[in-house]
């Protein structure tokens, strides 16, 4: 049986990595950045933004400002994506259509 030992970090190294990420660094960056596992630094850094509403995900870092600011940009963002996907479509069917001979009866 293969026992691990669990890695200890002091609580001044844990402030360091709470101020950095309330500067703007991102858990993933952190991480890579001092060889730390990302579940570990979501640990610390949930309890220090405990005073904001509980939002999924990044929802936070996605659309900053007044709620219906960022109802709107999450919006204008699925349609942007809705209508990129439309336009590949009509791209293909452009090239589909455009290789085709139309086939013409032999005289």
């Amino acid at each position: 049986m293969k026992t691990t030992l669990r890695k200890r970090y002091s609580s001044d190294f844990k402030a360091q990595i709470i101020d950095l990420f309330n500067l703007g660094k991102t858990v993933p960056q952190l991480a890579e950045e001092f060889g730390v596992g990302t579940s570990i630094l979501y640990r610390w850094v949930q309890p220090a933004s405990s005073d904001q509403p509980a939002q999924l995900g990044s929802a936070a870092l996605r659309a900053v400002g007044e709620v219906g600011e960022a109802d709107e940009l999450r919006r204008l963002r699925a349609e942007i994506t809705h209508l990129r996907m439309e336009n590949d479509i009509l791209k293909k069917a452009a090239v589909i259509l455009g290789t085709q001979t139309p086939s013409r009866p032999a005289r």
